[in-house]
């Protein structure tokens, strides 16, 4: 490692990226193992000590996320839940179809005596309650600060932190990257993802229709493409997520708003009545991201950094939570072990632990994927019946269900294990 010098900062656990995924697990330490001195590393500006409330302007075309109910479980035992249910739009039905095909299923969460089988909650009002809550603890809240270069070993991490015009090493005992799919630090680092392309786009959203959503969202199938829409807030607003082929991306992002609508309407059909409004559109490129070896000495990457899948399933944050509170209550039983805090077979549970479900949700979304991208002929048909078998069948649709919600995958938070 470089020597810095005599102005070097030191802290157990430095978090890069302050937003969902790093915060959360800033909470999580904070809550488990209050005896690590931890910092957050964050480039944009925000300020934890600034009431939620006040910085939080709602936007029609606010980006969301949806939480499974055992998400909502952990926030509960993080203490934010309350705060975040005052803005979260319970999901309590979910309807799976295939356009002008018979297969069809529906999950209720009174099925599963529960208020709700999720909740879809504006990232940034997350985000927000997460630093919030983080100015209640002693975290360190570097931001807006960016990271200059880091540089790990079998001691820990060295990081350089650049912050109002000043550079300034922190010594860590781990380094932990937060920063998302396209984390810039995972390649400087010399961490290497493998991708594998759908080729695929995601067209995101707001939409207005004409019927009111009454807390019920919808995932409909038609010619290889999916349409999803998550009940959002106004009680006739929806969070569309519509999932193409890459060839039709430019051509829907360029449309008019009445000719988009109209495509819209023809591949979900008239369920919900008329599409009448949509708000800014924004796309991106599917596919399936993993670092095979996410843990180095001194290193561990976590959230999109670690593994980025399909939103067929909605699964995505879920997942990255439940890894969070895995890593955050494995920290929190080595924290009186000074010098392995960092290294690889501290961290080895909390590894075997966490890619056990990372296999099964990506085995997962990858079968619904494939599955549901048949445009016809017998893979079709064979859907189609399954689908109805589904609908027919109390046991595999409470399976199904519960896998959605969460609450079938081992989850390590606040007196969970």
């Amino acid at each position: 490692m470089s020597d810095p010098g005599s102005s070097i900062r030191h802290c157990d656990v430095l978090i890069v990226g302050g937003g969902m995924a790093g915060a959360s697990l800033a909470l999580g330490l904070a809550r488990q193992a209050p005896s690590l001195d931890v910092a957050v590393v964050e480039s944009s500006p925000l300020d934890p000590s600034v009431d939620p409330q006040t910085q939080f302007q709602p936007s029609y075309d606010a980006r969301a996320t949806a939480l499974a109910y055992g998400s909502r479980l952990i926030y509960e035992d993080l203490g934010v839940w309350p705060e975040l249910a005052r803005a979260a739009t319970p999901i309590e039905h979910i309807h799976v179809s295939s356009r002008g095909r018979p297969g069809t299923t529906r999950m209720h969460a009174s099925e599963h005596g529960t208020e709700a089988l999720g909740y879809v909650v504006d990232n940034a009002w997350l985000g927000l309650n997460l630093v919030s809550a983080l100015q209640e603890t002693a975290t360190h809240w570097l931001c807006p600060a960016r990271v200059v270069t880091a540089e790990t070993g079998s001691e820990g991490a060295q990081v350089l932190v650049e912050q109002n015009g000043e550079q300034l090493w922190w010594q860590t005992r781990l380094l932990v990257v937060a920063d998302g799919g396209r984390s810039g630090l995972r390649e400087q680092l010399g961490f290497s993802a493998r991708r594998q392309d759908y080729g695929q786009h995601a067209l995101v959203a707001t939409v207005t229709m004409g019927e009111p959503h009454r807390n019920q969202a919808y995932e409909r199938f038609a010619d290889g493409a999916a349409v999803a829409l998550l009940p959002h807030r106004g009680s006739h607003d929806y969070a569309l997520v519509w999932t193409m082929d890459s060839t039709e991306i430019e051509r829907r992002m360029a449309l008019g708003t009445d000719a988009f609508l109209a495509e819209l309407q023809q591949r979900f059909g008239w369920r919900q009545g008329r599409f009448e409004h949509v708000g800014q559109r924004h796309s991106y490129p599917l596919a399936l991201e993993q670092v095979a070896s996410p843990v180095r000495p001194g290193v561990v990457l976590v959230g999109n950094a670690a593994h980025s899948l399909h939103p067929v399933a909605g699964q995505g944050f879920n997942l990255a939570l439940r890894g969070l509170m895995r890593l955050s209550s494995r920290l929190a039983g080595a924290a009186d072990e000074p010098a392995s805090l960092g290294q690889p077979e501290t961290l080895a549970s909390y590894v075997a632990t966490h890619q056990q479900d990372v296999d099964a949700i990506v085995g997962f979304s990858d079968s619904l994927v494939r599955v549901f991208s048949e445009k016809g002929g017998f893979p079709g048909r064979l859907r189609d019946l399954g689908l109805a078998a589904l609908d027919a069948a109390p046991g595999p649709r409470h399976w199904l269900a519960q896998r959605n919600m969460g609450l079938n995958t081992r989850r390590s938070s606040l007196g969970h294990d």
